[in-house]
């Protein structure tokens, strides 16, 4: 009998070069071209998160928003963190709103300690509860020397990608009971950094490190910490971090040779979410299209 179900990895998404775009920082979903692909018409949930309260910074495009429409379809209601792109995030919270789940945005700069406080501070308003945690928001820019690389950037990235987690985690964890969970997303560049990105890398091998620590630190509550590294996913940080010839070879240099679609990472979300992890904490599940982690 033919096989209808298997599918060639290497052919599941557009494999051919990307055409040369460049967008504003931070980029949007309504300007990236091709459109990318969060599961909006595929993903099918199960009740893995029935009950959950999840708060998802970055949940307006991109990996969040895959997170986020899966985590709804999973019975999961979603706070969505974002800082300005409104319209990318109406969209998303429409996408949790019709698999039935309540949808919560809140706009504002993760940088600043106090709106951290106040993403937790709405999320048990409006829930009661908080089960789970992505911190998921990042910033990078691709710059060919050291000396393209302003004080003013390197604060900016690290103050986007690692000190956020320590202020929403800091928040957060009188109102985390024992089955909780965080899920970070780091990147592949925690274990094999692009010279491109150096304040980026950084960052992720911070986040990776604060991921094991934070795990061991919380076990003894019952509160799992464990993390994504993603390769590289076509998401709207891309044309607007990037210069036209790194857009257009984007994700060629992977083993599979394509990039990722967001859609591809939000099962491994899921699986951390979900009870289904309830062994995993301090671990890394690396969505790579094949680039080595070891």
């Amino acid at each position: 009998m033919e096989n209808t179900t298997n599918q060639d990895p290497k052919e599941k998404y557009v494999s051919e070069p990307f055409s040369e775009q460049q967008q504003d920082i931070p980029g949007t979903e309504t300007e990236l071209q091709p459109k990318a692909d969060h599961g909006e018409n595929s993903y099918k949930g199960s009740g893995k998160l029935n009950g959950r309260k999840a708060i998802i910074t970055g949940g307006d495009s991109g990996i969040g928003r895959a997170v986020a429409i899966a985590f709804a379809r999973e019975g999961a209601d979603i706070l969505i963190s974002y800082f300005d792109e409104d319209e990318d995030a109406r969209q998303t919270a429409k996408f949790v709103e019709e698999a039935g789940r309540k949808a919560v945005l809140v706009s504002g700069d993760i940088r600043d300690e106090a709106h951290c406080q106040k993403i937790i501070d709405t999320a048990v308003a409006e829930f009661g509860q908080l089960d789970i945690l992505v911190n998921n928001a990042a910033f990078q820019m691709s710059r060919q020397s050291l000396q393209e690389v302003s004080t003013e950037e390197w604060d900016r990235t690290f103050k986007t990608n690692i000190y956020p987690m320590f202020y929403l985690c800091k928040a957060a964890e009188q109102y985390l009971k024992p089955g909780a969970t965080i899920i970070n997303t780091t990147s592949v560049n925690a274990y094999k950094p692009r010279p491109t990105l150096v304040a980026y890398a950084a960052t992720k091998g911070a986040i990776q490190n604060f991921t094991s620590s934070m795990a061991q630190l919380w076990a003894e509550k019952g509160i799992r910490v464990n993390c994504v590294a993603p390769g590289p996913v076509w998401t709207p940080l891309i044309p607007s971090t990037m210069t036209p010839d790194e857009v257009k070879a984007f994700g060629q240099d992977v083993p599979l040779k394509r990039a990722g679609q967001p859609a591809e990472l939000a099962a491994a979300y899921v699986l951390l979410a979900s009870e289904d992890s309830s062994y995993m904490t301090g671990s890394t599940i690396q969505v790579t299209g094949g680039s080595p982690t070891i």
